[in-house]
């Protein structure tokens, strides 16, 4: 069905040890599970996460030992089992740096790469803690004079998002809320899809207003049902709490851990 289909394994090996990786998604909605899970089965090395809301993706990843540094707003499991554990011991014990952010700076800093600028101009930040923490500059408006905050680029080596249909070509559907999938997939220097369902191309020439992603910036295409399992993916399924908590008494032992990696995929 075309050169960029391909398995979740041989997709995950495109990925080297230290890229800059961003992950689709939103917390535990619609983000690349089973594409992390590959990940931290071929035990990658070093790679920089990049992430407004992450939940189960980035603490799977630093659980497994395969993340140095995480650019997030926030990072936990919402209400129903709190924060991310594995995350939390990671950053605590100095083996992944936590480049704080607002979710806001995360989405600056992706548009920044996006429109081939240095930077990206933002409002507020002013009296937040993260100016000095980050180091975030600021420069002269040259048309008040005054000071505005600006965020330098993120650009990522890859840009992972789990979408509900794609084509063999790369085009691809998401249905509901994009997140920050499609900027992600401008932002980055290159794009892997999974996608619930492979469709003739036919469809999206039928519709071209619904194409979110399209196929000029992909390079990889994995037919993945169930690929954002144990978290939801509209409409197709709901979160799994129950395997969320099975993930999460398992993960902080990296013999166990191992374990769950080896039959989690749905």
């Amino acid at each position: 069905m075309g050169q960029k289909l391909m398995s979740l394994k041989e997709a995950a090996t495109l990925v080297q040890n230290g890229s800059l990786i961003a992950l689709g998604g939103t917390l535990m909605h619609r983000s690349p599970l089973a594409f992390a899970r590959e990940l931290a089965r071929q035990g990658k090395r070093d790679l920089q996460l990049v992430k407004a809301g992450g939940a189960y993706d980035i603490d799977l990843l630093c659980a497994a030992g395969c993340v140095s540094a995480v650019h997030a707003g926030f990072v936990g499991f919402e209400a129903e089992f709190g924060l991310a554990p594995n995350y939390r011991r990671m950053v605590e014990e100095g083996r992944v740096k936590a480049c704080e952010n607002a979710c806001y700076t995360v989405m600056a800093g992706l548009r920044a790469a996006a429109y081939g600028l240095p930077f990206q101009p933002i409002a507020g930040m002013f009296g937040s803690d993260l100016l000095e923490a980050r180091e975030f500059k600021t420069v002269k408006d040259p048309y008040t004079g005054e000071e505005v905050v600006v965020i330098p680029k993120l650009r990522p080596d890859w840009a992972i998002l789990h979408v509900q249909e794609a084509d063999a070509s790369g085009n691809a559907r998401i249905l509901g809320s994009p997140f920050e999938d499609v900027l992600m997939s401008r932002a980055a220097k290159r794009v892997i899809l999974t996608a619930e369902r492979i469709v003739e191309t036919e469809s999206f020439q039928a519709q071209p207003e619904l194409t979110a992603i399209p196929d000029f910036l992909v390079v990889a295409i994995v037919e993945a049902k169930g690929g954002a399992w144990p978290g939801s993916c509209h409409p197709y399924y709901e979160i799994d709490s129950q395997a969320v908590g099975e993930y999460l008494e398992v993960s902080s032992d990296p013999r166990k851990l191992s374990q769950y990696l080896s039959k989690a995929d749905r």
